[in-house]
């Protein structure tokens, strides 16, 4: 039913204002934490908020949690950062869902526009070799202790595992993204109900297969800014790869406003700051034009996201109600986790370089297996194991 309260929710709206504003406050706090430590990328992103609130706080179900990974799949914009969108969303309502999206966001939006005015300032950005050194390959473990135990939900059958394995095998040959997706949805619908009724889903990801280039559009350069993110935002689905074609198709080649150099520094500082990399678009629009350029940039990228997570809820309560929505689904989240687990390995390949970072990978992953610390003091204990690896050589 639309209207029902989810489930492990006791301050939804109809337990009163007072419950519902508390559990607004805990979505609030939560997702201000986790944009504040959330390094690593969208994998990383999701298995730690697959620990905060199902297997910590118990907020939702491993299903639940899955179903909600792969639906917003489904839709344009930053899956991760929709993620915590929905489950704000799930916990609180219509407070929640905006509650847990600028709180995600936010710490990253203002750290980037720091080390956007230092760049300006300074003609480069601070060094952070040191603290990723020993915070990669701890986020490593977090996103492989996720992936141990999303998959004993989301792999159901063998024919699903099958599915899985074919498409982290088509994902690490270099097959987009996009492909991998749509092809785990389309298969799993098949195998129950006939190519046809698979159709329309699978033509969804088309949707952003159009040119990353813009045409020319109207007004002031803060204008354009923000039309050109809000455009981006809205059809723009895939990895960070995908982001930076569209921002070099509309803002380096086109409007020329920045140059390639100063692109690859901004998709650089979106990546080692915590939150969503589509942070990104924040530093360049510091650079376009100062800090409104950098609020302007910020609301129009993910705008969209908040609108399509929206409507995404009256959808999502509905995908298992019928059986080849339901194998569509499944298909999607064992894609989904194809994904996440090429993600951690291509990480892996280029963060467990030295014996001390295995160690850390491997001292997070049992820490992570025998207790249940926070999240936090695995990244607190990566940042101090890096910076004095970076003093003493």
């Amino acid at each position: 039913m639309a209207d029902e309260e989810p489930a492990g929710d006791p301050a939804g709206d109809s337990a009163g204002g007072k419950a519902s504003w508390r559990a607004v406050r805990e979505v609030a706090l939560l997702f201000l934490k986790l944009g504040t430590i959330a390094f690593g990328g969208p994998a990383a992103h999701t298995a730690m908020m697959r620990d905060e609130l199902v297997r910590r706080r118990g907020w939702v179900s491993d299903e639940r949690f899955v179903d909600l990974m792969g639906a917003t799949n489904l839709i344009p914009g930053p899956n991760s950062t929709e993620l915590a969108i929905h489950l704000g969303f799930d916990r609180a309502r219509w407070r929640g869902l905006l509650a847990a999206g600028v709180c995600f966001i936010l710490p990253a939006a203002l750290i980037v526009t720091g080390l956007a005015w230092a760049y300006v300032t300074y003609g480069t950005t601070p060094a952070v070799a040191g603290i990723l050194y020993g915070i990669v390959p701890a986020v490593i473990a977090i996103i492989a202790h996720a992936l141990l135990g999303l998959l004993r939900t989301a792999i159901k059958n063998v024919w699903l595992a099958l599915l899985a394995v074919a498409a982290l095998a088509a994902y690490l040959l270099g097959v987009n993204e996009l492909v991998v997706m749509a092809a785990g949805a389309l298969l799993a619908a098949a195998a129950h109900v006939g190519r046809r009724q698979g159709t329309a889903y699978g033509m969804l990801p088309l949707l952003s297969m159009g040119s990353p280039f813009f045409p020319d559009l109207a007004g002031g350069r803060p204008a354009q800014l923000f039309l050109a993110m809000l455009k981006i935002g809205s059809v723009l689905y895939g990895s960070g790869y995908v982001l930076l074609a569209f921002l070099r198709g509309d803002f380096v080649e086109r409007l020329g406003w920045i140059t390639s150099r100063q692109l690859i520094d901004a998709v650089s500082v979106g990546q080692v700051t915590p939150g969503p990399v589509f942070t990104t678009a924040t530093f360049i629009g510091y650079l376009i034009a100062g800090p409104l350029g950098a609020f302007l940039a910020t609301v129009a990228i993910f705008l969209p996201s908040f609108v399509f997570v929206g409507l995404l809820t009256r959808l999502t309560d509905r995908l298992r109600s019928s059986a080849w929505t339901s194998a569509l689904l499944d298909g999607l989240n064992a894609a989904a986790l194809a994904l996440m687990a090429g993600v951690s390995l291509q990480l892996g390949r280029t963060a467990i370089v030295d014996p001390l970072t295995a160690a850390i990978a491997l001292a997070t992953l049992a820490l992570l297996w025998k207790t249940r610390l926070n999240n936090a003091w695995y990244i607190a204990g990566g940042v101090a194991i890096g910076l004095a690896h970076t003093l003493s050589t």
